[in-house]
């Protein structure tokens, strides 16, 4: 089954833009014998096979599980899509798991406080000044004080961008600094990486700089950390501890994410390896309700990503913003109650783009000079 996260406005990154700004959600429902059902949030590739290794298997034993999926693919490998369907199935046991005990995920992971500390991330790369500022007011008045937006094309409008930003925040803040990040989407070599950023920094007091390079680059994301005084925050496309460990030896990371879409066994792993390396972790995603659950739970976690305030059509969320924070419910398992009616009466196009955030662009780490900002939207992925 798939859904949508319709933000009503374009929504992109320095790769493209999704002019509709419709993102589709796959999502994944689980039936257990016990007529409880679990959602997951994450692609359906190769789902017969990973599905053999959980059918008929007591969904509690969900870690066990999780590296039963795992073994299932072991020779062809388990990354990108494949690692999203093992993810996705993983939080639909998780799912099952607290429902059946009757519980939030969050209390049954051990989570103590149901408050999980957000940031505003609009995939705003798409706006012009004026719709940037008023998105983040609207984060604004939800008591978001830090925030991501999108850029990497060009210096003076990343500054420029950063600081609108920064003043609405400070605002609201009564004078008090915000968070600022950026995200480049893995836009930048080594060198760019580091002038881009030194140069934002002469004006400019960033929090972290996210994928500056690409994602395996342990070496280059070393030579990036060095060289700049913020952060350098990465991992949400890694599929596994084996992806993790070089960046974590080479000291190529200083904030740790993981994806929504890949799954809470995956989550509580990374989390745990970068406590051992006394390292924060954030979780990434659109609708992160999983992550939230099993962020209340580590002692690591240091802020999750808040995109859209709305979650994804026919689904809806017990949790709700309040103060900068996710503030999660109690109803058992994850709290995602599923309308398949409303889901199964939208209908988009079938045709994928040809362009958007999900297409790395040809000169993408080999341009010369600043891009002027005339990005070609066009329909989100059907």
């Amino acid at each position: 089954m798939t859904t949508v996260q319709e933000w009503g406005r374009p929504v992109g990154d320095v790769n493209g833009v999704f002019a509709d700004g419709a993102v589709p959600v796959p999502l994944v429902l689980v039936d257990t014998d016990e007529g409880i059902t679990g959602v997951g949030l994450g692609p359906h590739v190769e789902i017969e096979t990973v599905f053999a290794a959980i059918e008929g298997e007591d969904p509690r034993g969900v870690t066990a599980l999780y590296d039963r999926m795992l073994r299932r693919t072991f020779k062809a490998g388990h990354a990108g899509a494949v690692f999203g369907t093992i993810g996705a199935l993983d939080t639909a046991l998780w799912d099952i798991k607290a429902q059946a005990a009757g519980e939030p995920l969050w209390r049954l992971l051990g989570g103590r406080d149901r408050g999980v500390p957000a940031y505003a991330s609009g995939l705003d790369i798409g706006l012009t000044d004026d719709e940037l500022v008023a998105v983040y007011q609207v984060y604004a008045q939800h008591g978001l004080r830090a925030a991501k937006i999108k850029g990497g094309l060009d210096i003076e409008r990343d500054r420029r961008r950063l600081t609108l930003v920064r003043d609405v925040l400070t605002e609201a803040g009564r004078g008090a600094r915000p968070g600022l990040m950026l995200d480049v989407n893995e836009a930048w070599t080594r060198k760019q990486a580091v002038r881009h950023v030194c140069e934002l920094e002469r004006t400019l007091d960033l929090t972290w700089i996210e994928e500056p390079v690409r994602r395996w680059d342990a070496e280059g994301l070393g030579t990036v950390g060095r060289g700049i005084r913020a952060s350098v925050a990465t991992g949400e496309n890694l599929t596994g501890l084996e992806q993790f460990r070089p960046l974590l030896a080479a000291g190529a990371v200083d904030i740790v994410q993981t994806a929504v879409v890949w799954g809470v066994s995956h989550f509580l792993r990374v989390s745990a390896l970068a406590h051992a390396h006394d390292l924060p972790v954030s979780p990434i995603g659109a609708t992160p309700v999983a992550l939230l659950h099993a962020a209340t739970s580590v002692p690591n976690h240091l802020a999750s990503e808040l995109q859209d305030l709305h979650p994804p059509l026919g689904l809806s969320l017990d949790l709700h913003v309040e103060d900068g924070t996710f503030v999660l419910g109690d109803s058992p398992g994850l709290g995602v109650t599923i309308d398949e009616q409303a889901i199964n009466a939208f209908r988009r196009p079938a045709a994928r783009a040809a362009e958007g955030p999900h297409i790395r662009p040809e000169h993408a780490g080999r341009r010369l000079l600043a891009v002027a900002h005339h990005f070609s939207p066009t329909r989100s992925p059907g």
